[in-house]
């Protein structure tokens, strides 16, 4: 299979580190590259069984390694008792260990020890348009998502396998992800959740409206996607609001594009012009949270609101903004309204429009209007 050259690079590091990111990203591929001492991989079976039963069994291979050693360990939150061995072989032998895993929740609900500060948080996404290289298909990445395997399957133009493969990301993650996350009476209104999710990611969500098409409470709708969040399957974008209080009607978007079309049931057609809008929205988000996990940017990323004018992106630094940015798929322009009223709340911010179909810059009402892959660079480029 093709390796991707990923541009989170875990080699060199003098530090131990948590890796977190979803299913089928490359965690695994990527931890076997480096040169370790020890890789404990817990998604074996019975390495998950000896090491639940007998924990100090762990703690005595650790402690047998040279001072200082790599030490690799897969999927933690299947033995979070690791844990209070890591911090011991930290301490006591200066050893390095590299934790992967898909869900930072179950470690936090089982009081599980997160290192007190001992360890750097990884994010590794979807591949990157930078990752995939020459053979980046946008169109692709839109209508079957960026997943390594996917990836791979589409450059070897096997679309039928790459249907399978993710049909089969959702059932599994229905199967294994929700259940191992406790709330197994309720995965029948979880699966019908995730499917409105879908339906509505990239747009504001009201937690009431949701509620009443998945018969539960609002409540739990939250902790529904609280729950995305936590195994980042999905996130919330809220309003810029100097006033945490003030914020509500988050955006929510999914990781990779391919999932959503996947929990639509919409992977045999191709997506509608209405579709594609909501898609590249979701598709250049995530980029930018990609440059900045990768690049170890600083930033929050939001979205202004207000009334009847919104800006899709915001980037800010000790929550000033820096940079605007409006996705367009098509060749519609910003409303001249809401260019004013952005420049009257943020006059030194500079507004840019990532456009899917332009090949060339342009001005509009003194607005940069800009390929893509030109507002990518800007953001790759800021230092602030």
């Amino acid at each position: 299979m093709k390796k991707f050259n990923r541009e989170l690079d875990l080699s060199g590091f003098n530090n131990s580190a948590f890796l977190f990111g979803p299913r089928m990203t490359g965690k695994s591929t990527l931890l076997r590259r480096l040169d370790s001492k020890a890789y404990f991989d817990l998604l074996d079976p019975k390495a998950e069984l000896l090491y639940s039963a007998r924990p100090e069994i762990f703690w005595q291979e650790v402690s047998a390694l040279p001072i200082g050693s790599l030490v690799v360990v897969d999927e933690i939150q299947r033995v979070p008792q690791l844990l209070n061995y890591v911090q011991m072989g930290i301490d006591r032998m200066q050893h390095i260990f590299l934790l992967s895993g898909s869900s930072a929740r179950k470690l936090r609900r089982g009081g599980a020890n997160l290192l007190g500060g001992r360890a750097l948080d990884f994010r590794l996404h979807s591949l990157s348009r930078r990752e995939i290289g020459d053979k980046f298909c946008l169109s692709d990445a839109l209508s079957y998502g960026t997943l390594p395997k996917i990836s791979v399957l589409i450059t070897e133009k096997k679309y039928d396998l790459v249907r399978e493969l993710l049909f089969s990301y959702v059932t599994t993650y229905i199967k294994e992800e929700i259940q191992a996350e406790a709330i197994t009476r309720k995965i029948g209104s979880f699966q019908r959740f995730i499917a409105i999710a879908a339906q509505n990611n990239a747009q504001t969500i009201e937690f009431s409206n949701i509620s009443r098409e998945c018969s539960v409470p609002a409540s739990t709708v939250k902790e529904y996607y609280q729950i995305l969040d936590d195994t980042l399957i999905g996130f919330l974008l809220w309003p810029f609001d100097h006033s945490e209080r003030k914020k509500s009607r988050p955006k929510a978007y999914f990781f990779d594009c391919g999932l959503i079309r996947a929990l639509q049931n919409r992977l045999l057609d191709p997506p509608t012009p209405q579709e594609t809008g909501f898609l590249f929205e979701t598709w250049l988000i995530n980029e930018f949270i990609k440059i900045r996990d990768y690049s170890r940017k600083h930033h929050e990323l939001s979205f202004w609101r207000e009334r009847d004018h919104e800006v899709d992106l915001l980037v800010c630094s000790g929550n000033k903004p820096i940079l605007a940015v409006e996705c367009k798929s098509g060749n519609d322009d910003l409303k001249p309204g809401t260019i004013k009223r952005f420049r009257e709340c943020f006059p030194d911010t500079r507004l840019v429009v990532a456009s899917m179909t332009a090949e060339r810059k342009r001005l509009y009402n003194d607005i940069e209007v800009l390929p893509w892959t030109e507002v990518l660079e800007i953001y790759e480029q800021l230092k602030v």
